[in-house]
C-alpha cells in the first residue's frame, strides 16, 4: 500500500508535501509562507496583511474580478489570512479543477501587478478593517494582550499594522518586502484530497517557476516580557485577557499544556466555564487557551463580565489556577484528553484542515508527524506532567490586558501576590 503523504523538495528549493485522500470529491492546495507580522520592522508593520489583500488584486493574465470568476465559476473557494509567523493563500475546489487552483495560486504569487489604483482602494480596505477591530473589544483586546507580552518587538505589534502606517504605505514597500520573503527557501506548497502526488508537482512546477530562490533574511528572536495595559471605555462589559509565558511548539511539555488549557477553560464542563460561569453567573464568555510559537507562546485566559463583577472575577480565575495544584480528577483529565483527541482526529476529516496541517509540521518540524505518534503523546500525559506545566506556567510575569469599565479591576501587583501565596 502507497504512503497517502509524499513530501518532495524540487530543484528550486521549494518544497511539496500532498496527502491522498481516496474517499473524498474535493482538493485543497495552498501555499504557505514563513513570514507575518514578526518578520515586519516597525515601519513595515503591517505589510504582510497588505500584500495577502493585493494578492487577489489582479495579475498579468487576470483582473481582480477575474481571479473571483475563475474560482467560483466551478463552485470553488479561494482565501488568505496573515498570522504573527505565517501568511497563507489556499483554494478548495472539485478533484477534476485542481489545476485552476494551483495556476491561479501559483499566479497571484508570482504575477501580481499591484496597480496603483488597486492599491489605494484596499487600503481603504484595511483602514476600514482596522477601524472595524478598534470597535470590537473581544477582538482588539488580543492585539494589547500581544503588544503587552512582547513590548517593543514585531511580536507584539498588531497583524493589521496601524492606521498611519497603512495610510502611508507605499508600492515600493510591497514589492520589496514580497521580494525578501516570497521565496522557494521561505515556503511549502501543500495540497490533501483525492489527488496524485506526482500530477501537484507537475503543476507546481509550471506555475511556481518564477518564484525567487535565494534565502531570507533572519527572524528576530522574541522577549516576553508581561505587564499591563488598561484601556478605560464606555462599554457595557468590562473584557479581560490575562495571560502568562508558554511554550513553544515542540517543547517537551507541549502536550501537558495543551491538555490544561482544554480542562481549564477549553469547554463547556470545563473549570472555568463551571465555576465562573454555571455556579457564579459571573460571564457569558470565559474560556482559556495556548497559543505556541517557534520559539515561544503564551498562555491566556479571557472573560467578559459587568464592571460591578469584575473585582469578584478574576479572584475567582485566580483560586481556579492555584487549585490545580491540589490535584485533577482522572475523569477529568480523561475528559480534556478526549476532547484533544476527537479534535485532531475530526480534522483529518476536512481537506482544507489536513492541507494547513501537513503544510505547518513541515515549516515547524521539517517533517510529517504521524498522527499516532501525536496521539501516544497525548496518552502519554500524566495529572502529574500537567500540575508541573501549570506551576511553571503560573509562575511567569503575567500579562494583563483591559478594555471597558474597570475602576474596579484588581492592580496587577494584587493578581502577583494572590498567585504567590
Amino acid at each position: 500500500m502507497t504512503d497517502p503523504i509524499n513530501v518532495t523538495r524540487l530543484p528550486s528549493g521549494l518544497t511539496v508535501v500532498t496527502e491522498r485522500m481516496e474517499r473524498v470529491e474535493t482538493v485543497s492546495f495552498g501555499a504557505y509562507v514563513s513570514t507575518g507580522t514578526r518578520h515586519e520592522s516597525r515601519e513595515e508593520n503591517g505589510v504582510s496583511h497588505f500584500l495577502e489583500h493585493m494578492a487577489f488584486k489582479g495579475t498579468k493574465r487576470r483582473s481582480a474580478a477575474r481571479i473571483a470568476e475563475e474560482i467560483e465559476n466551478v463552485g470553488g473557494h479561494i482565501n488568505a489570512y496573515t498570522a504573527r509567523e505565517q501568511t497563507a493563500y489556499y483554494v478548495k475546489l472539485l478533484k477534476e479543477d485542481l489545476s485552476l487552483g494551483v495556476d491561479i495560486i501559483g499566479d497571484i504569487l508570482t504575477h501580481s501587478t499591484f496597480a496603483d489604483d488597486e492599491i489605494e482602494r484596499e487600503r481603504g480596505v484595511i483602514l476600514q478593517e482596522i477601524g472595524q477591530a478598534n470597535d470590537t473589544p473581544d477582538d482588539i483586546i488580543f492585539d494589547h494582550f500581544q503588544e503587552t507580552a512582547f513590548p517593543d518587538q514585531p511580536m507584539g505589534r498588531p497583524t493589521l499594522g496601524t492606521e498611519r502606517l497603512i495610510a502611508e504605505m507605499r508600492r515600493d514597500t510591497l514589492l520589496d518586502y514580497m521580494q525578501a520573503h516570497y521565496t522557494t527557501q521561505n515556503m511549502v506548497v501543500a495540497a490533501a484530497g483525492n489527488l496524485h502526488h506526482e500530477q501537484v508537482l507537475e503543476l507546481v512546477e509550471a506555475h511556481f517557476a518564477d518564484m525567487p530562490q535565494h534565502a531570507t533574511p533572519a527572524t528576530r528572536a522574541s522577549r516576553y516580557a508581561g505587564g499591563e495595559l488598561r484601556v478605560k471605555r464606555d462599554l457595557d462589559q468590562a473584557h479581560i485577557l490575562l495571560g502568562f509565558p508558554s511554550v513553544a511548539y515542540g517543547t517537551p511539555d507541549f502536550h501537558a499544556v495543551m491538555l490544561l488549557s482544554t480542562l481549564l477553560g477549553g469547554g463547556m464542563s470545563s473549570r472555568l466555564f463551571q465555576e465562573i460561569r454555571e455556579r457564579r453567573g459571573l460571564v457569558y464568555s470565559v474560556y482559556a487557551f495556548a497559543q505556541p510559537f517557534v520559539d515561544s507562546g503564551l498562555f491566556g485566559i479571557y472573560a467578559g463580565t459587568g464592571e460591578a463583577q469584575t473585582a469578584e472575577l478574576v479572584p475567582a480565575v485566580l483560586d481556579e489556577l492555584r487549585k490545580l495544584g491540589d490535584g485533577i480528577d482522572g475523569a477529568e483529565l480523561a475528559r480534556a484528553r478526549a476532547q484533544v483527541k476527537s479534535s485532531l482526529l475530526m480534522s483529518l476529516e476536512s481537506t482544507g484542515s489536513r492541507c494547513e496541517q501537513i503544510a505547518r509540521q513541515m515549516q515547524i518540524h521539517g517533517r510529517i508527524i504521524p498522527t499516532q505518534e501525536t496521539v501516544a503523546k497525548i496518552d502519554a500525559v500524566t495529572e502529574a506532567d500537567i500540575i508541573a506545566a501549570a506551576h511553571r506556567l503560573f509562575q511567569g510575569a503575567p500579562t494583563l490586558a483591559t478594555i471597558g469599565p474597570i475602576d474596579r479591576m484588581p492592580s496587577l501587583a494584587s493578581i502577583r501576590e494572590r498567585l504567590a501565596a
